[in-house]
């Protein structure tokens, strides 16, 4: 996939998804910063990684790491 495929609503779902792993900004904030209109939208994007969601898990806070 070269950069001919890629398109400005691939780089709004990756930050989304950085948001969330690596802030500790709550929803309502990603939210208004990504300009979507429902909670029910927004949640459709983040793909969390394995590795930080096991790590949450394991108590580190939201951003760290």
């Amino acid at each position: 996939m070269g950069l001919d495929a890629l398109h400005l609503h691939d780089l709004r779902h990756e930050a989304t998804s950085r948001f969330f792993e690596r802030t500790d900004l709550d929803l309502m904030e990603i939210k208004a910063i990504t300009g979507h209109k429902s909670l029910q939208m927004l949640s459709r994007y983040p793909h969390l990684r394995t590795a930080k969601l096991a790590d949450r898990l394991a108590g580190a806070k939201r951003g760290s790491g």
